[in-house]
């Protein structure tokens, strides 16, 4: 009881550009700790489709205990592989679902524009507690130009799974379902809560809607190249024959460029949404901080899959960042 009413008065603290922070600090805590399992187990948490193959784990899981000297008929890995078999048996949903990430991104970017038009109560009670805890603010420029972008990767991403990407009949665990839909509903926020205090003061005596600063105009030409960058990956790996090699374009450096992309769009949004004298959103930095943990470890894996079926082909390659990883 204690316990609940402590973790409930330091919630109750933050404000709520703190708690998507939090949010995003946490997931992306919970990502690197799952990459620090063995890689058998590690893979149920982490994949799907065809690199979550029964095939393909064994002969990756046997590979990686080979490599760092573990049995796999030691009793500690024995146990925690078949705890996490048996979690991750539960709440078994298609593939698919991905599109509600989409869906919902685009049902936000629209809810939110709603509010902000019509000075809804959901946006008035989360600017009002904002403004009573911070200091600085996005101006409305930035704030539009933000949920512009936001809005146009949800559409293209939506866009994509209707009619570029092919159909998967593999299976994810529900985890990655529910993680996918609350960062989209967290981002939905996320984009313009530091700019709580000029969504209070539009349409009063305040400045209007200004030309966004240099930083944030430069950021959008970055974002612009990453999304059309990461639409030609997305519909080079959809036009693939099944289990080959990607080897045009950047993926000829890169083990997922597309991913790369990601980053560098939420990285872009970062720097776009930056409030007066800072040099980045601090609450769109941490969700860059999730996306680049969460992408990581599937690189991760993603690479270990083809190095499996491909050897030295893919050897040279960074898996995401290059230079770095």
């Amino acid at each position: 009881m204690m316990a609940t009413t402590y973790v409930y008065d330091f919630v109750s603290d933050l404000s709520p550009a703190q708690i998507c922070q939090l949010y995003y600090v946490l997931s992306a805590a919970a990502v690197l700790a799952i990459a620090a399992v063995p890689d058998k187990a590690q893979r149920l948490l982490t994949q799907y489709g065809a690199r979550s193959s029964d095939k393909a784990s064994t002969t990756i899981s046997t590979r990686g205990h080979k490599d760092t000297g573990e049995g796999l008929d030691d009793s500690t890995t024995g146990s925690l592989f078949r705890f996490i078999s048996c979690l991750t048996s539960v709440g078994k949903v298609p593939h698919s679902w991905f599109i509600h990430f989409y869906i919902l991104s685009v049902f936000c970017t629209v809810f939110w524009a709603i509010q902000f038009t019509t000075r809804g109560t959901l946006l008035e009670l989360i600017t009002n507690s904002q403004c009573s805890k911070s200091t600085s603010s996005m101006t409305t420029s930035q704030i539009v130009l933000v949920w512009f972008f936001m809005g146009l990767q949800a559409v293209r991403r939506l866009y994509e799974y209707l009619v570029v990407l092919r159909p998967s009949p593999s299976r994810m665990w529900i985890i990655h379902w529910l993680l996918g839909n609350t960062f989209y509903l967290c981002t939905s926020v996320s984009i313009w809560v530091e700019g709580s205090m000029s969504i209070q003061c539009f349409g009063g005596n305040c400045p209007g809607i200004q030309v966004p600063p240099l930083k944030s105009v430069i950021a959008s030409f970055v974002f612009l190249t990453a999304w059309f960058m990461q639409y030609r990956c997305h519909r080079y790996l959809a036009g693939l024959k099944k289990y080959s090699l990607p080897d045009d374009g950047l993926f000829r450096y890169l083990v997922c460029p597309h991913y790369t992309c990601e980053c560098m769009l939420y990285l872009s949004l970062a720097v776009m949404a930056a409030p007066e004298g800072q040099l980045y959103n601090q609450t769109l930095a941490c969700a860059v901080l999730f996306v680049s943990a969460n992408l990581g470890v599937t690189a991760h894996g993603t690479k270990l899959w083809y190095g499996e079926r491909f050897g030295s082909r893919v050897k040279g390659r960074w898996k995401m960042i290059p230079v770095v990883f």
